[in-house]
C-alpha cells in the first residue's frame, strides 16, 4: 500500500478514544484523514467526538473543538457530568457572542445562518492555521449546510475544508445531525470514513443505542450494528461478537454434575466446550439442575457464572438451601459469579460483552443462562435471537466453557410448546416433565440428544429435596410420560420413595 499523504507511515493509526470503536476498526482511524460521525440529535456524536480529542490531549497533542451550534459553557457542562477535565482541549466557539435580544428588531436573535458562509469558513481556517492542532472536531456541518443555501455550494465548501486539511498533519472528525434530505450522501463520498450512531425507542424499557461503521477506505472493520450505551465517563461500545475471532486451546475432558444418576443418563457427563439445553415446564426443576452443576464446579475449585433473567438472588439462594446446596457460600468465595439481568435495561450486545468478561477476565468455566425466555425479552427484534445465541454458544464452546441454557415451556402438563426452537444449536438436550402416578405428581428426566457421545435412551424419575438432585431407575413400565399422559403397564414395583419439595 502506498504511503498516505501527510503521513510517513501508511499503517499509522490514531485512536478514536473509545476502546470499543477501536476494536471494531481494528486499531483506530488512519491518521491525517477526514471522518464523519453522523446521527440524529442525542445519538451521542458530541460525546464520541470529545473522547477522540481527550485521547489526543492525554497523549500531549494539541487538539481543537470548533463549535458552530453549541456554546463553550454547554460543552463544559457535558464534560463535567462525564467527570472529564477538558482543560487540554482548545474550544473555538463560532456561535456569535453578540446574541442580544433586541425588541426593536423583527429578528431578535442573531443566528449562525445570518453569517456569510465564506466568513465562517475563513474563521475556521484561520484558527486551525494559528493553533496547528493534530486533531480537530467540527460541530456541526448542519450549520454550514444552512449557510450554503444549496447542495453545490455546500459540497464545494466541504471539499475546500478537506483540501485544506490534506496539506496538514491533522485528523479531522466532522459531526452531522442528519438534518439534510434523506439520501443525501455527499458527505459519505467526501469522507475517508463514516460512523453512524442511532438512538432507538422500543415499546417498553430503556432506549437502545447502536453504532455502525458505514465505510472506511482501505481498512478492514467489523461490519454491522454494535450496541452501545452512554454512561458517566463516555460511551461504552459493545462490538458485535464474532466467534471465529476467538479460538482457544483447551483440555477436552468431562465435567460431572455431582449426581451419579444424572451423569449416567448423560453417558458419563458433559464435555467441556459443549452446551446443554434444559427444557421443561415452570417449576419442574430446570434451574435447580443447573445450580447442581454450578455447586459441583465450585467443589472442584472451578468458577461458574450464573445470569438470572427471571429470579432474584434471594429466591435462588433460598431454593439452593432447600436442596442442601451452599450457593451463598460459593458466591462469597467468588467461585460462583451471580448477576441478575434486567432485560428491559440491557441490550443483547451488552449482555454478550458481560459474558465475555466473565469468561476471559474472571475465568468462568461454566455459564448458566436462566432463562432464554428472559433473554428473548431483551431483544428489540426477536428475529435475530437465534443468530446472536449461535455466535455466543460458538464462542463459549471455543473457550472450553460448558453452557447450560434454561428454556421454559408454555403449559404445565400435557403437550407443551417452547417460545423458540434452538435445540439444534445445543449439543445436548435434557427434557424435564411432570407426570402423574397413583394420584401424585412426579417428575421425569430424559436426554433427547447428545452430540458429543453416547447417552442413555431411557426415562428416569427424579426428585429434588434436602439431599439435592436424586435420579431414580428407568421407568420401563411407563409409556406416554413425555407427552404428559402416562400409562402404567407393570407390576406394583415402587417408584422413588420420599417427597421432593424444591422446584424450578
Amino acid at each position: 500500500m502506498p504511503a498516505q499523504q501527510g503521513s510517513t507511515d501508511s499503517d499509522q493509526r490514531v485512536s478514536t478514544g473509545n476502546a470499543g470503536l477501536d476494536d471494531i476498526l481494528g486499531g483506530g482511524l488512519d491518521a491525517d484523514r477526514m471522518y464523519l460521525y453522523e446521527g440524529r440529535p442525542g445519538a451521542g456524536k458530541t460525546t464520541l467526538a470529545m473522547e477522540f480529542l481527550l485521547d489526543g490531549a492525554h497523549r500531549g497533542e494539541r487538539v481543537l473543538y470548533i463549535t458552530l451550534s453549541e456554546t463553550e459553557r454547554e460543552l463544559q457542562l457535558v464534560a463535567a457530568r462525564h467527570g472529564w477535565d477538558i482543560s487540554g482541549v482548545e474550544i473555538i466557539e463560532l456561535v456569535p457572542a453578540e446574541t442580544v435580544l433586541d425588541q426593536s428588531q423583527e429578528i431578535t436573535l442573531l443566528h449562525p445562518a445570518e453569517v456569510e458562509l465564506g466568513e465562517t469558513t475563513r474563521l475556521i481556517l484561520e484558527r486551525v492555521s494559528a493553533l496547528n492542532p493534530s486533531r480537530v472536531v467540527i460541530d456541526s456541518l448542519s450549520e454550514l449546510r444552512l449557510l450554503a443555501q444549496n447542495s453545490l455550494r455546500y459540497r464545494r465548501q466541504v471539499l475546500a475544508l478537506k483540501q485544506f486539511f490534506a496539506n496538514r498533519h491533522c485528523t479531522v472528525v466532522l459531526l452531522d445531525d442528519m438534518t439534510s434530505q434523506q439520501g443525501d450522501l455527499q458527505l459519505h463520498s467526501i469522507s475517508h470514513g463514516v460512523v453512524l450512531l442511532e438512538q432507538l425507542a422500543i415499546d417498553y424499557g430503556a432506549e437502545r443505542r447502536r453504532m455502525r461503521v458505514i465505510k472506511m477506505r482501505g481498512m478492514d472493520f467489523r461490519a454491522g450494528f454494535h450496541d452501545m450505551k452512554i454512561v458517566r465517563g463516555g460511551i461504552e461500545v459493545y462490538p458485535r461478537l464474532v466467534a471465529s475471532e476467538h479460538k482457544t486451546e483447551f483440555l477436552s475432558d468431562v465435567i460431572h454434575s455431582g449426581s451419579a444418576g444424572l451423569d449416567a443418563l448423560l453417558g458419563g457427563g458433559l464435555e467441556r466446550g459443549t452446551s446443554a439445553l434444559l427444557v421443561g415446564a415452570a417449576g419442574v426443576g430446570k434451574s435447580s439442575l443447573a445450580l447442581t452443576y454450578a455447586i459441583a464446579a465450585a467443589r472442584r475449585g472451578e468458577r461458574s457464572a450464573i445470569f438470572a433473567f427471571d429470579e432474584g438472588r434471594g429466591t435462588i439462594e433460598a431454593r439452593s438451601r432447600a436442596l442442601g446446596l451452599d450457593l451463598a457460600g460459593a458466591i462469597e468465595q467468588g467461585l460462583v459469579l451471580f448477576q441478575q439481568i434486567d432485560p428491559a435495561e440491557m441490550s443483547p450486545g451488552e449482555f454478550a460483552s458481560i459474558v465475555r468478561r466473565r469468561v476471559e477476565a474472571d475465568g468462568a468455566r461454566l455459564v448458566v443462562i436462566d432463562s432464554l425466555n428472559g433473554y428473548l425479552n431483551a431483544m428489540p427484534d426477536g428475529r435475530f435471537l437465534v443468530l446472536q445465541m449461535h455466535e455466543l454458544l460458538t464462542y463459549l464452546g471455543q473457550q472450553g466453557v460448558v453452557s447450560l441454557l434454561v428454556l421454559a415451556q408454555h403449559g404445565l402438563a400435557g403437550t407443551s410448546e417452547t417460545p423458540l426452537d434452538i435445540s439444534y444449536l445445543s449439543d445436548a438436550v435434557l427434557l424435564l416433565r411432570y407426570f402423574e402416578h397413583a394420584g401424585e405428581v412426579r417428575r421425569a428426566l430424559s436426554v433427547l440428544k447428545k452430540r458429543s457421545g453416547p447417552h442413555e435412551r431411557c426415562i428416569r424419575e427424579f426428585q429434588l429435596g434436602a439431599g439435592g438432585l436424586r435420579v431414580g431407575p428407568p421407568l420401563p413400565a411407563f409409556s406416554g410420560v413425555l407427552v404428559g399422559i402416562p400409562e402404567y403397564n407393570g407390576d406394583a414395583e415402587p417408584l422413588l420413595s420420599g417427597h421432593g419439595h424444591a422446584g424450578d
